[in-house]
């Protein structure tokens, strides 16, 4: 299956790419996913995804042709 990874804001910057596109060749969540696009990196405390525009829990399955979005932690007052 094929998942198009997109990154937002500082993760974009820290990463230093803004996507990615990924093969998996069998079921997938989107903390799998993060992991496979960044093997050397964690996920920082409190980030944010989404899948196909709607936010999601880190443990949620992905499917074929999926979008995943990965926004780092808010904050501010």
């Amino acid at each position: 299956m094929s998942i198009k990874v997109r990154y937002f804001a500082s993760l974009k910057e820290s990463i230093g790419r803004s996507e990615d596109n990924l093969a998996f060749s069998g079921p997938a969540t989107v903390v799998d996913v993060w992991r496979r696009a960044n093997p050397d990196k964690a996920l920082p405390d409190n980030s944010l995804a989404a899948v196909n525009m709607d936010y999601v829990e880190l443990n949620s399955t992905v499917k074929d042709g999926d979008e995943v979005a990965f926004f780092p932690p808010v904050t501010g007052g």
